[in-house]
């Protein structure tokens, strides 16, 4: 060994060996640095919020920043397709929304929930049934009895755009009930708020967005709900019974939001980010801050959340099938 002496050679040996037991370490120090988390709607919204509150609690966890940043346009499907187009590291992540389960079947992208990897659901918001304070109607099964023998069409309901979230929850009750997709005509609004100025003006009979939505209305006496879409009731709104307790109807649905990332995530940072977007669930700045804007909280760790979407994407393409909105 010419130019290397018995004791440099050792001492690179040392070196190489320690290098060796190091690197595996150092290659599990997940995050190494910041990481975008990518929210496919504007700034100020209920999502933007959310996810703001998630990233901020990360970085305690995490001790590295959590950017929240807006990628607006598509109806949401720029957005979820900046999260699953990003390298699989762990240091781009975003906000999945129950558009993720729609924007296929309108023809608006090719991404399904199968691109992403699931991390966490964090918060659902099924629909309401609401009906202004001056309805006839004391519970959804009054409404309901009225509906069937209404001429279709007579009933008049809103809460979204036309193909929404809240229309198709109305498509699959009233499919549920094995009434016709239009036995109760949609209203398209710019959302529930307007929704519901208008249900207390008289121009509908019934609103399908969620109760957090309706709260303000119902809180100042002008509307009350009568049911929610879910498999139990809201512990925000105990008095609000579900369509199977009140019609023996097994029908749900939901608004939802949760946390994912691109296919493929590195398992390393899938581990760390479940792991402590769980704690982030569980701690009282986090439960504090849904419960005061009215935001239904609940946990599906990884393997639970990736089923769900599975499941929402085939109800969501049943119903806009039904509703004739599928394009794919």
């Amino acid at each position: 060994m010419p130019g290397i002496t018995r004791r440099s050679f050792a001492a690179s040996s040392v070196a190489v060996a320690t290098s060796a037991l190091l690197t595996p370490a150092l290659a599990q120090a997940y995050p190494a640095r910041p990481v975008t988390l990518i929210v496919p709607w504007g700034a100020g919204g209920g999502t933007d919020a959310t996810a703001r509150i998630v990233a901020t609690l990360l970085e305690k966890e995490l001790g590295q920043p959590f950017t929240v940043v807006n990628r607006t346009g598509g109806s949401g499907a720029v957005g979820h397709a900046e999260i699953a187009t990003a390298p699989p590291d762990g240091y781009t992540i975003g906000m999945l929304t129950v558009e993720i389960s729609m924007l296929h079947w309108q023809g608006l992208t090719q991404l399904t929930p199968r691109n992403f990897t699931a991390l966490a659901l964090m918060n659902e918001d099924p629909p309401g049934i609401q009906v202004s304070s001056s309805s006839p109607y004391k519970t959804v099964k009054e409404l309901m009895d009225a509906i069937k023998i209404a001429p279709p069409g007579r009933f008049k309901a809103s809460g979204t755009g036309q193909g929404g979230i809240w229309h198709l929850a109305l498509v699959g009750w009233m499919q549920a009930m094995g009434l016709p997709v239009n036995q109760v005509s949609w209203s398209a609004s710019n959302g529930a708020a307007p929704a519901m100025q208008d249900l207390v003006a008289g121009s509908l009979d019934l609103t399908t967005c969620s109760v957090p939505e309706a709260r303000a209305t119902i809180g100042a006496g002008q509307a009350r709900s009568l049911a929610i879409m879910a498999p139990a009731r809201n512990p925000i709104f105990p008095d609000v019974p579900t369509l199977k307790e009140a019609l023996g109807v097994d029908y749900s649905n939901s608004s939802w939001r949760g946390i994912g990332a691109p296919r493929g995530l590195a398992p390393e940072a899938a581990t760390r980010l479940s792991a402590s977007l769980k704690k982030v669930y569980d701690s009282p700045q986090f439960r504090d801050f849904m419960t005061k804007r009215g935001f239904g909280t609940v946990w599906r760790d990884a393997g639970q959340f990736a089923t769900f979407m599975d499941q929402a994407d085939g109800q969501m393409g049943q119903a806009m099938k039904a509703a004739g909105f599928a394009k794919a």
